[in-house]
């Protein structure tokens, strides 16, 4: 027989490739660009968490071209493990309510509502007199100056207002939040936003405007932006602005009873190791958490930065809309170019705020790639959470990318590193 036949023989005989040395079998069909073996591996990887007890549970959903190639809920909804995860659980975004926030002042903006260079005096008149902590000398108290200029609504976008976190350390500025009673928007103060805005604007600056990156409270006085250049509380506006429009059926500042079920507890670390369920209420330094109270409807703080409840369905369609430039099948929020905007680096004047790493309107954004020290693409932006849930999207790579947990603290723990490093070593093409 001709020794091209006997080789052609030879490849069609079924057990040719599983002999030592035999052609290996093809790698499975990419979906969507992923590797679908790889992306089981994903949903292993992120499983080791649950297993080892540092969460519940989580729900993952990536999606590409506006499709989806992974959306897997694992463990449970609650440290006892009686509430299997769904994929519909709802969980707190915390500062994930930021871009929302962010995406409302920015429709008001294209409205002609406002400016972005327009004082926050405007529209909160007791920023106006505020004045700026200087540093006194060792063993000196600091005195007060008056800012440079006026705080903008650029700068509230920005986090180069000035502004704080009551927990954010123990420095004069902080100590001022803590006695005039001023809310981070994480436990349940029993104030309006109003209230705890003219209580902040009592308090100094940690700096002059403008100057300096300091992630703060920014987003919840962007929320009474909102609220006083629309003429609608911060609730009633993003529902009928951004919520309803977009389908976004689990997304809003509390939980109704009848929601309730699905309602993700938050856990902690337990003392020994593994977790327990965070207590309502239970402080971590500064920081007061109200994982319950702070949920209940009615509630009177529409905290714009941290005060949120959604699910991954929801706010993967919020994300795809911004990736589509401002439109989601037939509803447009934003035209591109705000959207473009929004997403560029407004501080490359400054140092990052991580390692490759600058912020834009309401988003961190990725301008090096080798100095984050993590797989991804330039140009990718996105947020996470202080209860550990975490979002991307990638412009170039066309991707949308959602994590929702419930832990608080962290412990030094990175899920959120994991499943990010985990996503782009499933994206083979």
């Amino acid at each position: 027989m001709p020794r091209r036949l006997i080789l052609a023989a030879l490849v069609a005989l079924p057990w040719v490739a599983t002999v030592s040395g035999g052609v290996p079998p093809a790698a499975p069909h990419p979906v969507h660009g992923f590797d679908p073996a790889r992306l089981e591996g994903l949903a292993r990887v992120m499983q080791g968490s649950v297993d080892r007890k540092e969460l519940p549970g989580l729900v993952l959903l990536v999606a590409r071209d506006g499709k989806e190639v992974l959306f897997r809920a694992l463990g449970t909804q609650d440290v006892e493990g009686r509430r299997p995860m769904r994929p519909d659980t709802i969980f707190r975004i915390a500062s994930m309510t930021k871009i929302v926030t962010s995406v409302a002042t920015l429709m008001l903006m294209e409205e002609g509502r406002l400016r972005l260079d327009d004082p926050l005096s405007k529209f909160c008149p007791e920023f106006k007199e505020v004045q700026v902590a200087v540093p006194g000398k060792a063993g000196e108290a600091p005195s007060l100056k008056k800012p440079s200029r006026q705080v903008t609504v650029h700068d509230l976008l920005t986090h180069r207002a000035g502004l704080s976190y009551g927990f954010n350390g123990d420095g004069p500025v902080q100590q001022a939040y803590r006695k005039l009673g001023v809310s981070d928007g994480l436990d349940d103060p029993g104030i309006t936003l109003a209230e705890n805005v003219a209580r902040l604007a009592k308090a100094p600056l940690v700096h002059d405007p403008g100057t300096a990156f300091h992630y703060g409270l920014a987003s919840d006085v962007l929320g009474r932006v909102v609220e006083v250049a629309s003429g609608r509380p911060l609730d009633a506006f993003l529902e009928e602005r951004i919520f309803r429009p977009l389908g976004m059926v689990d997304t809003g500042f509390s939980v109704p009873p009848e929601k309730g079920s699905r309602f993700a507890a938050v856990a902690t670390a337990a003392e020994g190791g593994g977790i327990r369920p965070l207590r309502d209420p239970e402080r971590f330094g500064f920081l007061d958490l109200s994982p319950e109270a702070g949920y209940r409807s009615g509630k009177r703080y529409l905290s714009g930065g941290a005060g949120l409840v959604s699910t991954a369905t929801d706010f993967s369609r919020f994300l795809q809309l911004l990736l589509n430039g401002g439109i989601l099948g037939r509803t447009r929020l934003l035209a591109p170019k705000t959207v473009q905007l929004m997403t560029a680096s407004a501080t490359h004047d400054l140092p990052p705020i991580s390692p490759g790493r600058e912020f834009g309107l309401g988003v961190s954004v990725l301008v090096d790639l080798g100095a984050s020290r993590q797989l991804g693409t330039p140009g990718m932006w996105g947020w996470s959470g202080a209860y550990g849930t975490t979002f991307w999207v990638d412009p170039k790579e066309r991707l949308v990318a959602v994590l929702m947990t419930q832990r608080n603290p962290w412990g030094g723990l990175n899920w959120r590193g994991d499943f990010q490093t985990q996503v782009y070593q499933a994206l083979v093409r």
